[in-house]
């Protein structure tokens, strides 16, 4: 990985950073098929992702109207990928669920941009910096895309040749240019490869057009459907996916290096609380008040979810 000014290899992936790239393109290349997608519904249930924020996602500059450049990071959680495999918990849980030392990955990772940023400062004093997330109005794949970080995999995913997918992003919006080279982009490196589309049971992944309907997608399913209402047609008993999916992820080749390389995440308490009897995961939550869930899974992706919602997935399969 490059230094990046002063701050080392070392210490960037002390903070579990893959890679990190740079841009001073403020328009996203893909806007018009994201408009297109939205128009047709595709957003399904997702109405954050269709509301007036829509607008907003044209440029940078209605994001942070001082931004001139961007500097994207691709936050690595392969390693506890690696040990949901090994250890084969009986339920399914999407990785990065678990990859930031079990918190909400959003608080990890804004700790984490802070953090550079101000490290920044001390190369240029006059920088100021905005974070963005996947929870800000920002096509934050196609920001890391014109960083030269990846290309867009046929499940819509951003894939980095060396890091797959197991990724995800963060990026700091910035007032200023710095001197740093601008990235070639990566073309894609898909092929004729469709088996993210043949593995998705619900068929969420439209064939030749790299987006999803989210309506059929498990992670919607799991994660954003918070009501007890019935799943997509197709989807899976046998895998028992109890929140999110890696399905897509979990077949494609470009992963495969990138876990066989990773070393062991080591476990932690959601780990082990998942890794138990379905009856025995569903009477500990049963039991909890709302606000005892809401402490036991407090800064967790699962504390968004709520008791409801995640109840709702694990008592699916007690109907199988």
């Amino acid at each position: 990985m490059k230094q990046l000014f002063s701050i080392s290899p070392d210490q960037l992936k002390a903070m579990q950073i893959a890679d990190w790239g740079y841009t001073e393109k403020l328009e996203p290349t893909t806007y018009r098929e994201y408009l297109e997608w939205t128009d047709k519904g595709l957003h399904g249930p997702l109405s954050y992702l269709a509301d007036h924020r829509k607008d907003i996602r044209e440029s940078l500059s209605k994001v942070y109207p001082e931004c001139q450049s961007s500097l994207v990071f691709l936050f690595d959680y392969s390693s506890i990928k690696k040990t949901l495999t090994e250890i084969k918990t009986p339920f399914k849980i999407a990785s990065y669920t678990m990859g930031f030392e079990g918190q909400d990955y959003h608080f990890w990772i804004a700790e984490k941009l802070n953090l550079i940023g101000e490290a920044l400062k001390i190369d240029y004093p006059e920088l100021e910096f905005k974070i963005s997330l996947d929870i800000h109005p920002v096509l934050e794949r196609d920001l890391a895309f014109r960083s030269g970080l990846g290309w867009f995999g046929k499940n819509s995913m951003l894939i980095n040749k060396k890091h797959g997918s197991y990724t995800l992003i963060g990026s700091l919006l910035i007032n200023q240019k710095l001197n740093l080279e601008l990235p070639s982009i990566d073309t894609d490196h898909c092929g004729n490869c469709t088996r993210c589309i043949d593995a998705c049971p619900t068929k969420a992944i439209e064939t030749n057009a790299r987006r999803i309907d989210s309506a059929k997608c498990i992670s919607t399913f799991t994660i954003e459907t918070f009501k007890d209402v019935e799943p997509p047609s197709g989807y899976p008993t046998e895998t028992q996916e109890i929140f999110g999916c890696d399905i897509c992820q979990e077949v494609c080749p470009w992963n495969s290096k990138p876990i066989k390389n990773s070393e062991l995440g080591e476990s932690n308490d959601l780990i082990d609380f998942f890794n138990r009897d379905l009856n025995l995961i569903i009477s500990d939550i049963e039991e909890m008040s709302n606000k005892q869930f809401k402490t036991f899974f407090k800064r967790t992706s699962f504390e968004r979810g709520g008791k409801r919602g995640l109840l709702k997935n694990l008592k699916h399969y007690l109907k199988t």
